[in-house]
């Protein structure tokens, strides 16, 4: 017994012979780690709670105007600011990083559309990213209108097809983009091929829808007739 006990004494011993030679070699890397991840979470919680949420509560509020100024559709307004508020462009700068500032890139790229500025709206609607599905499918639309008026059919017909398919669930938009993306290749790109596969999309997955009807009546000037 006594054999057993000295035995079991003397592994102790070793483990915390082991443990103190660990900590010896390695306790400086341990508490540097140790000290690295408690500063980085605090560091998180100091900039989430301290800079970013009041950084986006101020760029909500300066929002408010800019907003307004685009419902009545005084677009210069909305973008530039008054001299008193800020418009979607001084808000970009000051708030950049938050919701409201993203947000603000797309309602300047939409004012640019209405300023006929296309390249300054296709880079503003470019920096514009939402998880809202129906909002981002719109900006699609609107980068497609931008290319359109450029010119540029190719780039214009790949934002009205993404803009349809981005949100389908949104029937009512998705088959107006799509309208938009079939008589887009059929009278200004002379693509029947290409014209013709989007009108019976149309009909295909928005059978009920005014557009529907619509492609109807575009297949039949094309001599295509009976699609159901």
């Amino acid at each position: 017994m006594a054999d057993k006990k000295s035995m079991q004494e003397l592994d102790g011993e070793a483990v915390i012979a082991k443990a103190k030679d660990f900590w010896s070699k390695f306790s400086k890397p341990v508490m540097i780690a140790s000290a690295v991840i408690i500063l980085g979470i605090g560091g998180w919680y100091v900039y989430q709670n301290y800079f970013k949420k009041p950084k986006e509560e101020k760029a909500v509020e300066a929002m408010f105007k800019a907003e307004e100024y685009y419902r009545i559709d005084s677009v210069t307004l909305a973008l530039n600011g008054d001299g008193q508020y800020d418009g979607f462009l001084k808000i970009i700068s000051k708030y950049g990083g938050t919701d409201a500032a993203n947000l603000a890139n797309f309602y300047a790229g939409s004012c640019y559309i209405k300023l006929n500025d296309n390249e300054k709206a296709i880079k503003q609607l470019k920096k514009f990213s939402s998880s809202a599905k129906s909002l981002q499918a719109r900006a699609y639309k609107l980068l497609g209108d931008a290319y359109a008026d450029m010119g540029k059919n190719s780039d214009a017909l790949s934002y009205y097809k993404k803009a349809a398919n981005h949100f389908q669930e949104d029937e009512t938009n998705s088959a107006e983009y799509l309208m938009f993306a079939a008589y887009l290749a059929d009278r200004m790109m002379k693509d029947p091929k290409e014209a013709t596969a989007l009108y019976k999309e149309i009909k295909e997955k928005y059978p009920k829808s005014q557009q529907a009807f619509e492609a109807d009546g575009y297949l039949a000037q094309m001599g295509i007739y009976n699609v159901n």
